[in-house]
């Protein structure tokens, strides 16, 4: 279970620095139009690499996951989010919209089915697209596991965390009035939902640094730089507290968990940082207890984040394992 025991002969470093072989926008509502791009090999595996937040958009070093001469390699922009118009907004916003526009950026690529790559709420989607679509994926990779249930909200969100980053949790607690520190999802949604605009962007500064002040076993400056870029944390803070506030828009708690009979059959990989304050380790567990089929990769040293050396690592690692598979059986 713990990483680094075994497929010592799988490459474990990220690949070079590519760019996109092309990129455009794909109109999936008559509101929303979503960006994407492809690298790698045009004809090779697809891969589609589903981003975190939700909100937080994808970026070049997400390609480097992959091999470029075997993927080929799809990113997208979620709804509201990176380059995606409109920006931050949150109406057609859902879990169910964005599993629609997964199915319907693969149907304009023309691709029968694909591997399915996401960390943290990139997660949480991909196990909700696989257990809405089982047919349309050809294996998993997952990082970070993000369930959206009440504790893993209450736990980073109302106090928990707090425990181990008492220092980042100030500023974002102090941000509320003592009388709303009830529910803080509830007191940011007020904020970040405002009719002015430097009570939204005050609270997304805010909300958005905390995550990224947490995010790592060591912080990580630039990292925590995203925090006062507002345009990243406008889209990042309103996506994110929306699906929260509305608990994923899942009909119930466990639902995910609920329903991996759906995709027990997948080929998958769940990466976990045994530091991970975020997305703590429980989450990844419980989905490991229901799902002993999946190859579990702890990683002993490492937090939430995909850029963490040892989380990197075993990322590349299950995606070359996916590969040889793949290339045993054509």
């Amino acid at each position: 279970m713990e990483s680094g025991k075994e497929d010592s002969g799988l490459k474990r470093e990220l690949y070079s620095v590519i760019e996109p072989y092309s990129s455009g926008f794909l109109k999936v509502s008559d509101l929303h139009t979503i960006y994407w791009e492809q690298s790698g090999n045009p004809d090779g595996h697809p891969v589609v690499f589903l981003h975190g937040g939700p909100g937080g958009g994808t970026s070049p070093t997400n390609r480097r996951f992959f091999d470029p001469e075997f993927y080929r390699i799809i990113l997208f922009d979620q709804r509201g989010a990176g380059k995606s118009t409109p920006h931050a907004c949150l109406k057609e916003n859902t879990t169910w919209d964005l599993i629609d526009d997964i199915e319907k950026l693969r149907e304009h690529f023309k691709i029968p089915e694909w591997q399915v790559f996401g960390g943290s709420w990139g997660s949480t989607l991909a196990l909700a697209y696989s257990q809405t679509h089982p047919d349309k994926v050809t294996g998993l990779v997952l990082r970070g596991i993000f369930l959206l249930r009440k504790k893993e909200i209450d736990w980073f969100y109302e106090g928990g965390a707090a425990a181990i980053y008492p220092d980042a949790w100030e500023p974002f607690r102090d941000l509320i009035p003592e009388k709303e520190r009830g529910c803080f999802v509830d007191a940011y949604s007020k904020r970040l939902n405002s009719d002015d605009l430097e009570t939204q962007y005050a609270a997304a500064r805010a909300w958005t640094k905390w995550e990224m002040m947490t995010a790592r076993l060591i912080p990580n400056d630039e990292n925590i730089k995203k925090g006062d870029d507002d345009y990243f944390s406008l889209a990042f803070a309103r996506i994110e507290n929306h699906y929260f506030t509305n608990k994923g828009f899942f009909s119930s708690d466990s639902y995910l968990l609920d329903n991996i009979d759906k995709i027990r059959h997948i080929d998958a990989t769940i990466v976990q940082g045994r530091y991970d304050v975020c997305c703590p380790m429980m989450s990844a567990w419980d989905l490991h207890k229901v799902w002993p089929e999946a190859d579990f990769k702890v990683v002993k040293d490492a937090g939430h984040s995909a850029n963490e050396p040892g989380i990197t690592a075993e990322l590349v690692a299950a995606n070359e394992r996916l590969k040889n598979k793949i290339k045993a059986g054509r």
